[in-house]
């Protein structure tokens, strides 16, 4: 199944807590993402004050999560606890009224 592209936020936020600050290819394995879409989307989070760009050494680059993205990885995780019919409609379509 398909993932959303919020799902796909959220997979990101949920590698770089668990594992720290990782380097892009680790983050695409991790999260099962391509290349090109992983950086487009690690852009955005970034814009959003969700995660962190930083240089370790002289040129490594790695990705962190900022408490701001820990705030907002906590609420989804309520999120879905509190909706789960959202577990129970896997596999199925769900009502556009829950996007």
């Amino acid at each position: 199944m398909r993932r959303s592209k919020l799902e796909m936020y959220v997979d990101i936020l949920k590698v770089l807590a668990r594992h720290g600050p990782l380097k892009l290819t680790h983050i695409m394995y991790k999260a099962n993402v391509n290349c090109s879409v992983l950086k487009e989307y690690l852009n955005f989070l970034m814009q959003q004050d969700l995660i962190e760009e930083k240089t370790v050494g002289k040129k490594r680059i790695v990705y962190a999560i900022t408490e701001r993205g820990l705030t907002v990885l906590k609420y989804f995780r309520e999120l879905k606890t509190v909706l789960p019919i959202i577990e129970e409609a896997q596999g199925k379509r769900l009502p556009p009224s829950l996007y």
